[in-house]
């Protein structure tokens, strides 16, 4: 199924557009165990219609984009549960196509039109599932994680996503690599970092980090995901004034990740009454990531007017 909506990079120009929330939220709460080295990607061949109804669960809280479950999908990561190639290039497209039918489902019900999908690409390090994603520093060159993201960047947009969301990434040496990996795609990205304390991950400056797609056409937003809400502040004013760009924003819910332990540590900290702060601060793609579940999303939009 196409899009029928007018383009992403539209909307955003005429203001504010909502994103999902953390899509192991609604499949934990499902019942879903997602305790394995492909999280919610497992789902895509296990359990399809499990994702599809997550998905149609933010459509119908309100949100306007749904981030697929491809997030730790990649050919290397099936190839270790004996999936090849052609199998785990459907199972990508696959991503795509669960979120389309979610919001065909979405609309039938009564949820307003235009619905978009991102088609999300993770980090190198999502892929090793041993927490290396929130250091980034992989010991890999520039040129060996775009030959790392081109073909897994080429299946997800042969399936036809609104956007490709370059999320979570931890280091800017890695977005360089994104940046190079999306162009002649034919579908438009946003560069999303998580960061701590003013910088990335891997502890570099974020206006430097910004600035690596401040002038790239292919990226119509760039931003911060998957961190704690106060480091989203500073972050959404520094990536409007270093790029120009509409910025994405999905901050968690403030609880931390203890990778060990697999588990989440701390109190929630996300109010989505902060979003508009963010919105008055240039932010156009605005949204929740881990914890955060469609009643923080209903309450976004509601805020947002939409």
């Amino acid at each position: 199924m196409v899009s029928t909506s007018p383009p992403l990079a539209d909307a955003l120009a005429a203001g504010p557009v909502v994103l999902d929330g953390g899509l192991s939220n609604e499949l934990e709460a499902a019942g879903h165990d997602l305790s394995d080295a492909l999280w919610s990607a497992r789902l895509l061949a296990e359990e399809p219609e499990a994702v599809v109804r997550a998905h149609q669960t933010y459509y119908e809280a309100g949100a306007q984009v749904a981030i697929t479950s491809s997030y730790q999908a990649t050919f290397e990561g099936f190839a270790r549960r004996g999936v090849g190639r052609e199998e785990a290039a459907a199972l990508l497209a696959r991503s795509v196509e669960l979120a389309r039918e979610a919001a065909g489902r979405a609309r039938a019900g009564g949820a307003a039109a235009p619905l978009y999908v991102a088609a999300s690409a993770g980090p190198y390090g999502a892929m090793l599932a041993d927490g290396s994603e929130y250091r980034g520093r992989y010991g890999l060159s520039v040129a060996e994680l775009e030959r790392f993201h081109r073909p897994r960047l080429e299946a997800l947009a042969a399936a036809g996503p609104d956007v490709l969301a370059l999320e979570t990434v931890p280091d800017s040496d890695e977005a360089q690599a994104l940046v190079r990996a999306v162009r002649g795609l034919g579908v438009p990205a946003y560069l999303s970092y998580s960061v701590a304390g003013g910088r990335t991950r891997a502890g570099q400056p974020l206006e430097a980090a910004f600035a690596t797609a401040a002038d790239v056409d292919e990226i119509i937003a760039v931003g911060v995901n998957c961190c704690a809400p106060d480091d989203a502040d500073e972050a959404v004013r520094l990536a409007t004034r270093v790029t120009g760009k509409p910025v994405v924003v999905y901050p968690n819910s403030g609880e931390s990740w203890d990778a060990e332990a697999r588990a989440w540590r701390g109190s929630p900290a996300f109010g989505a009454d902060r979003v508009t702060g963010w919105a008055a601060d240039g932010a156009r793609l605005i949204g929740g990531c881990c914890r955060v579940g469609p009643e923080s999303i209903a309450e976004l939009a509601a805020l947002l007017g939409r």
